[in-house]
């Protein structure tokens, strides 16, 4: 999702966040355009990006949460490591929005107006490398939100101000911004709440399918100073040369709702392995491979299932060939749905047994689910 005028620069800050060696570079695919293809064979669990936002902005009105690290409050005794505040005028008219604005995405959406113009005023650089992301379509709501800011924000406003700037900022947010989650409750019946949303431009570069190889996590109530990064880790064996994808939301979707999504939202139709296979079934067809993949063991699921590196079984998988996906990269835990992929590998390159969850957190081996991340390092 960024235009080619900033791609040697990201591309190679890509492979540097994790890997003394590229993991990945750039490059133009037939029928999908510009793409992240990897360099050299990855092995599943291995980091290929962690990169922290260029701006964040708020997705809730609600304020139980630090304003600048978006750690939660509720646990008491926050110390925010966020580094430097921001800027009085971004605050200010932040505060004001809360005040005054009832409705949330009008709130979040004026909040992302009033972040990036702030960043055009104390980061010209960075505004300009948010920029160069793709996002040309007109907002209908533009010219409501310019004049909603026009008059809550205090004066002086930033230099640049326009309805055309504000119009063409919209429409980067809407192709680029990453959501980080609210921690997994099982009572929310898989409606995870976004917190904040993010801008990161490295891995704007990461096309979707919905079969993905690769899959983002975040830990916004973490410790440390980068709490706010986003982590992106291989599930499986990537082949040299491969495409690196990640999914736009979560893999369990169906047909209907993917294809929605993806139309209403990035503006184009996915015609992805997966899709191919399930844009001619019927409802039933999708109620059966649920129950198929519910009630499959995963030891006994899994004979005769061969992957290719691709998360998809071989030939034997009869109409659902990618079964193979959803028994051994899906977390079956109630209301997740989540993807796993195993943690990073050893210093020394041993491939991790322990399968983590980038939904609710939990950590798999072949005896089950344990606990989270940290218990299972200690």
């Amino acid at each position: 999702m960024a235009t080619a005028t900033a791609a040697a620069a990201v591309v190679v800050e890509v492979a540097a966040a994790a890997s003394p060696e590229p993991l990945v570079k750039l490059a133009e695919i037939p029928g999908r355009g510009r793409a992240l293809v990897a360099t050299r064979a990855i092995k599943p669990g291995e980091v290929l990006l962690s990169e922290s936002p260029l701006l964040l902005y708020p997705a809730t009105i609600a304020s139980n949460y630090c304003s600048q690290c978006y750690r939660s409050l509720s646990a008491g005794g926050h110390r925010c490591l966020a580094g430097p505040p921001p800027s009085p005028w971004l605050s200010e008219t932040i505060g004001r929005l809360r005040s005054h604005v009832g409705e949330p995405d009008l709130f979040s959406q004026a909040c992302f107006l009033a972040a990036a113009y702030d960043l055009a005023a104390f980061s010209p650089s960075s505004f300009s490398l948010f920029l160069s992301l793709q996002g040309s379509h007109t907002d209908p709501s533009a010219s409501v939100l310019h004049a909603l800011l026009s008059s809550l924000a205090p004066s002086p406003l930033p230099p640049g101000f326009s309805p055309d700037l504000t119009a063409a900022l919209l429409a980067k947010d809407k192709l680029n911004a990453f959501g980080l989650m609210e921690p997994f409750r099982e009572e929310d019946s898989g409606e995870r709440r976004v917190r904040a949303y993010g801008i990161y431009p490295k891995a704007s570069f990461f096309n979707h399918d919905c079969l993905p190889n690769a899959c983002r996590f975040d830990y916004v109530d973490g410790d440390g100073e980068n709490n706010t990064a986003i982590v992106v880790r291989a599930i499986h064996e990537i082949p040299e040369g491969r495409e690196v994808c990640l999914s736009y939301f979560p893999v369990n979707w169906n047909y209907k709702e993917r294809q929605a999504t993806l139309l209403q939202d990035y503006g184009f139709k996915c015609e992805c392995d997966r899709c191919q296979v399930e844009k001619n079934w019927k409802d039933e067809d999708e109620d059966q491979e649920e129950e198929i993949v519910e009630s499959m063991d995963e030891e006994d699921g899994m004979e005769g299932m061969e992957e290719d590196n691709g998360g998809v079984g071989g030939e034997d998988d009869g109409d659902f060939p990618h079964a193979y996906f959803f028994i051994r990269y899906v977390c079956d835990r109630e209301n997740c749905g989540g993807t796993l992929a195993p943690l990073p590998p050893a210093p020394g390159g041993t491939t991790s047994s322990v399968m983590e969850c980038n939904v609710c957190g939990r950590c798999k081996t072949d005896d089950g689910f344990g606990g989270d991340a940290s218990m299972l390092d200690e």
